[in-house]
């Protein structure tokens, strides 16, 4: 509880210096009247030199209203009747001052009420009531958007552990400079926003793929084709790009501090990423096919050779009249049995191989399978001279 109460106090004091001290609405100009004073007493110094340079330094201005609105009406003494021979004719008005950027366009009444919120924005900074504080400092945002505003803004929500929009506003605050800042303040909020780009990431979005919807997180950013860059917290995030009709494309990626990481995010159709493989090489089927055929035609032959002997054998023993077959008749016939028994092999083994070649024509017919969208990128290279040194060559850098 201590150690809480120390965080707090330590917070309220980097705070205060910077919290804007309130300021009134602008009245409307009064004549002016001249004052007296002693002779002995004009020109003098209120106080010593040394006691003026101690002055403690202001705290930041709350904006004023537009210097080129008119101020409020006065009423004018009574001209006379009749002008006198002798006057001159009145000077001529001074020009009014230029208008400032920050307040260009904004009416006077949004910029009064914009101030009353700045002001109230202000007691509730310096009483640590963040979240209020906050509140009332973006409905003076909505009606006037003054550097002042977006800076105190990022006091509030540096101690709501808000760095994107903290980041955020510091950049609204630096956009004119220091003039409507303190220099002071100026360099604080520059130096800053330097350190929250240090701690946070970068990432860059592309996406090329029309009417694709873009998502950060879950969150829509954009709708393709377009770009994001900004900055995100350091750790984990999901990138997703959905469209009717293509295939969502998701990825995870871890960012550290000061990191930036560059994602370009493509749909596909569900064509585009499907290939088709075989079991077996294509000529493989064919090939035990043709093998089975070819063997079935030796067989054939074989057949019929094996015909051919045992009409010989027949014809032979005919021409004897049934006597024993002599040696070459006897040759004949174990011929004709060995090639028709060969035939009858032949005829399996081929009818099988045929058999064989026509199942793996049928198993090897060509199967869908989906690729990784990653196989698709194309490498990227990169090439440029390398010189110094009295030595010169090429130096080529390859990107997957």
């Amino acid at each position: 509880m201590r150690s809480r109460r120390v965080a707090l106090a330590v917070a309220v004091a980097l705070v205060s210096p910077w919290a804007p001290a309130p300021l009134a609405a602008p009245r409307p100009r009064a004549p002016q009247q001249t004052l007296s004073a002693p002779e002995e007493g004009r020109g003098r110094p209120t106080g010593s030199r040394k006691a003026r340079d101690k002055r403690p330094p202001k705290a930041l201005a709350a904006p004023e209203p537009s210097a080129s609105e008119p101020p409020p009406s006065t009423l004018a003494p009574d001209a006379p009747t009749a002008p006198r021979p002798e006057a001159t004719p009145p000077p001529p008005p001074p020009s009014a001052p230029p208008e400032r950027p920050w307040a260009e366009g904004v009416p006077l009444e949004n910029q009064q009420r914009a101030l009353e919120l700045f002001q109230a924005g202000n007691a509730l900074l310096k009483d640590a009531v963040f979240v209020k504080a906050s509140e009332k400092y973006r409905e003076a945002l909505g009606l006037w958007s003054h550097p002042a505003i977006h800076y105190n803004l990022a006091l509030a929500l540096m101690n709501l552990d808000q760095p994107l929009e903290v980041h955020e506003h510091l950049v609204a605050a630096l956009r004119f400079g220091a003039e409507p800042l303190e220099t002071e303040k100026y360099e604080y909020a520059r130096n800053y926003k330097l350190l929250l780009e240090k701690q946070l990431a970068r990432l860059d979005i592309t996406c090329d793929t029309t009417g694709a919807t873009v998502l950060l997180d879950g969150k829509p950013l954009f709708q393709a084709p377009g770009n994001y860059s900004g900055l995100v917290r350091p750790g984990a995030h999901t990138l997703a790009a959905t469209r009717q009709g293509y295939l969502p494309q998701n990825l995870n990626r871890t960012l550290l501090p000061g990191e930036t990481a560059h994602v370009a995010l493509r749909l596909y159709t569900n064509e585009e990423l499907t290939r088709y493989r075989r079991r077996f090489p294509v000529a493989m089927p064919w090939l035990v096919m043709g093998a089975g055929v070819a063997l079935a035609g030796g067989s054939a032959w074989m057949h019929v050779r094996g015909r051919a002997h045992f009409r010989s054998f027949d014809e032979g023993i005919s021409a004897c009249g049934g006597c024993v077959p002599p040696l070459p008749l006897a040759t004949q016939l174990e011929r004709g049995y060995l090639l028709q028994t060969s035939a009858i092999v032949g005829y399996t083994v081929g009818g099988a191989a045929f058999i064989t070649g026509a199942v793996l024509t049928a198993l090897n017919q060509p199967q869908a399978y989906r690729i990784d969208p990653a196989q698709l990128a194309q490498p990227q290279v990169s090439i440029s001279p390398l010189l110094g040194g009295g030595a010169g060559g090429v130096q080529a850098l390859v990107r997957f």
